[in-house]
């Protein structure tokens, strides 16, 4: 039995852990931001796997059964290879989940027009993830990405809400937009991005609808925990929260407040 571990390349992930902790306040977490390597969403398929293994093996190691990868970029690049490639030889009763599935099984309610714009790292929007995912599960439905490259440094150098950084937010909005004035519900496909969601709800059209991906993933994972009770039984329940982090634990328990509100006390560890 062990905590359920949450994984993010850096704090991102930690806008998914405060929805973890209101849907499901009784479980352990135990978080592990890699924020030494970070950020993910420029690095190749094979960086980004080979990364994301290690920090599952690592919560693996530190008494998880179940690790959520609560970054999309992960999500997209090293899911499902540690999926089918790894967990058989590592422990075949561990189980590894990530947030893009989630989020794609439900975006097409969400919409009337049937049109969704994805705003995303430029790794999660070249691996076409949304798109495919959508596609199961609304096939009807037109889905249009935009690379956002430039948030996720804006958001961890607390510059998002400066006016340099609202005119990158608003030229990507507009360029989203541009490519299919249709769009009527935008998915936050990045876990920084709820940090920049209620700028962007004030400059989108009226009716057009932003989604951050944090109540549907805790929602998801409840579903999860209901319908697979030999997994919920090995997970431990008291309450509690433990961070980890690559970087400086100084650093990362003061950047760590702008996501979480909370006191963040971190240990240091290494991956490899």
């Amino acid at each position: 039995m062990g905590p359920i571990g949450v994984f993010d390349s850096g704090y991102g992930g930690l806008t998914i852990l405060n929805e973890f902790r209101k849907k499901l306040p009784e479980y352990d977490y135990l978080y592990l931001g890699d924020n030494a390597r970070a950020p993910y969403g420029t690095r190749s398929y094979d960086v980004v796997y080979e990364y994301t293994l290690q920090a599952v093996k690592e919560l693996f190691d530190r008494g998880c059964e179940l690790v959520i990868l609560a970054c999309n970029t992960a999500s997209a690049k090293a899911l499902r290879s540690i999926q089918q490639r790894d967990l058989p030889g590592i422990d075949p009763n561990k189980r590894v989940l990530g947030v893009i599935r989630p989020s794609a099984e439900v975006i097409g309610s969400f919409s009337h027009t049937g049109h969704i714009g994805i705003l995303a790292t430029k790794g999660t929007v070249n691996s076409e993830s949304y798109v495919i995912e959508i596609g199961h599960f609304s096939p009807e439905a037109v889905v249009t990405q935009q690379a956002c490259p430039m948030w996720v440094p804006l958001i961890e150098n607390h510059e998002h809400l400066s006016d340099s950084g609202k005119a990158f937010i608003q030229k990507d909005i507009t360029s989203l937009l541009e490519k299919d004035p249709e769009i009527d519900t935008i998915v936050l496909g990045c876990t920084h991005y709820p940090l920049v969601q209620e700028y962007i709800e004030s400059i989108v059209p009226n009716g057009l609808s932003v989604i951050s991906q944090g109540e549907i993933v805790a929602k998801s994972l409840q579903d999860y925990l209901e319908r697979h009770p030999w997994m919920e039984t090995k997970c431990t329940k008291q309450g509690t929260v433990t961070y980890l982090t690559t970087e400086s634990k100084e650093e990362f328990d003061r950047n760590a407040s702008q996501f979480i509100q909370d006191e963040v006390h971190s240990e240091h560890i290494t991956l490899k």
